[in-house]
């Protein structure tokens, strides 16, 4: 068919052609065309020809590539259900086997070839030292489990005995040193030796202790140390929890807020009546004015001064204006009481009396430390008595007295 119309449309172009070329030699001999238009219309005639050539010849070889297509595509689908066959029946028998996978050369068909996630996997199982770490990351990772396991465990039984917890610690804060001084020297610039030389002290809570000594036997510097108005040239000095040589300026006026202090010549206001003295320490730690209403009048009858609370210091006798001294240190209700000689410018009546006070502040809990070397008013209250000569402690006795530790 396609033969048989190849010939006739041949044949009718030729027939075309030739009507063309008489028509041209007569339109060129009426209207005397040029030879080159002439030769450029015949031209155009033979390319036209050859054109429809060509489209027929086209026609005939796209209709055989088509077939040729047809024919591949047939033959690779039947070599494509052989290679899966053939593929299938190799995995089924090395599954029955139960052997692993097998490298191939490079010249065997691409479907038999390991992926590459198969080949790592099988490196990963053939090679021992990649099971060695996964074996140690898997004991670490138990052990880790383990850890955490029994530290929640610790936590919760930990929770479940708070009350237990609280009591030992606040037994074992019982038995705290309150005042502590370990291998403490003082130095001064004027002075070649030591005012204080190695000096160890452990005080508790409540005691009532006698620091006794020669002038100059550093007593005095002992009191500043623990007042914070020096600092230890070596050793550490713990006063209330606080560690003093560590210590920051604005924390010290905290630490003298623990602590009640008298000294021998009284340090009052003398431009001030009895009860504003003792509201002067209120005022320091901020009372409000309800509390001094209550405070002040009570630690004045405490002392024998309820009647005199608006006397001038200047209209009191020693022993009163000691007393306003005690009163004084004792408002704020500290746990330290230290006093520097408190006796030293009192007649005998009176040292009694301020004694006597001093025992019974500290039977309520108060912490009472007393710088002294009135020997009588020592050895008569049959309390611990530490002992300092040039610097040292020489003696540390219970229930001491002067005459001994001489």
């Amino acid at each position: 068919m396609k033969k048989r119309g190849y010939i006739e449309d041949s044949e009718e172009l030729r027939a075309a052609v030739a009507d063309l070329q008489e028509k041209s030699s007569k339109n060129k001999k009426a209207a005397d065309i040029e030879p080159e238009e002439e030769a450029a219309s015949t031209e155009e005639s033979a390319d036209e020809a050859e054109y429809s050539d060509e489209e027929m010849e086209y026609d005939e070889s796209a209709a055989a590539v088509e077939d040729a297509a047809e024919e591949d595509a047939y033959r690779a689908d039947e070599d494509a259900e052989y290679y899966d066959e053939e593929y299938y029946e190799d995995e089924a028998a090395e599954a029955e086997d139960g052997d692993d996978a097998e490298y191939y050369e490079d010249d065997e068909p691409h479907h038999k070839r390991l992926k590459p996630s198969e080949t790592f996997e099988k490196t990963l199982r053939d090679t021992n030292p990649m099971s060695d770490v996964a074996k140690a990351v898997a004991e670490s990772e138990k052990k880790s489990k383990e850890y955490r396991r029994q530290r929640k465990q610790e936590v919760e039984e930990a929770k479940s005995r708070p009350k237990r917890r609280d009591k030992k610690k606040k037994s074992s804060k019982a038995d705290d040193a309150v005042i502590c001084l370990e291998h403490v020297s003082k130095y001064y610039e004027h002075k070649p030796a030591p005012a204080l030389n190695d000096v160890n002290i452990r005080i508790k809570k409540g005691e009532f202790v006698f620091i006794v000594g020669e002038s100059g036997s550093g007593k005095s510097t002992l009191i500043r140390l623990l007042l914070r108005e020096l600092k230890p040239s070596s050793g550490t000095v713990m006063v209330n929890g606080f560690q003093l040589e560590r210590m920051s300026r604005w924390a010290v006026p905290k630490l003298r807020r623990s602590m009640g202090v008298v000294f021998q010549d009284f340090r009052l206001l003398k431009d001030r009546n009895v009860y504003d003295n003792v509201a002067f320490a209120q005022r320091i730690v901020e009372a409000s004015p309800r509390e001094m209403k209550k405070n002040v009048p009570e630690i004045l009858g405490k002392v024998g001064l309820a009647s005199k609370y608006r006397a001038k210091t200047h209209e009191l006798s020693g022993g009163e204006q000691q007393r306003v001294a005690l009163a004084r240190a004792l408002v704020n209700k500290p746990s330290i009481l230290l006093a520097d000689e408190p006796t030293g410018n009192l007649d005998p009546k009176n040292t009694i009396e301020i004694m006597d006070l001093l025992e019974q502040i500290n039977k309520e809990g108060t912490t009472v430390v007393v710088v002294s070397h009135n020997e009588k008013i020592v050895n008569d209250m049959h309390h611990r008595v530490i002992t300092i000569k040039k610097g040292v402690v020489i003696s540390d006795r219970e229930e001491g007295n002067y005459e001994d530790e001489d």
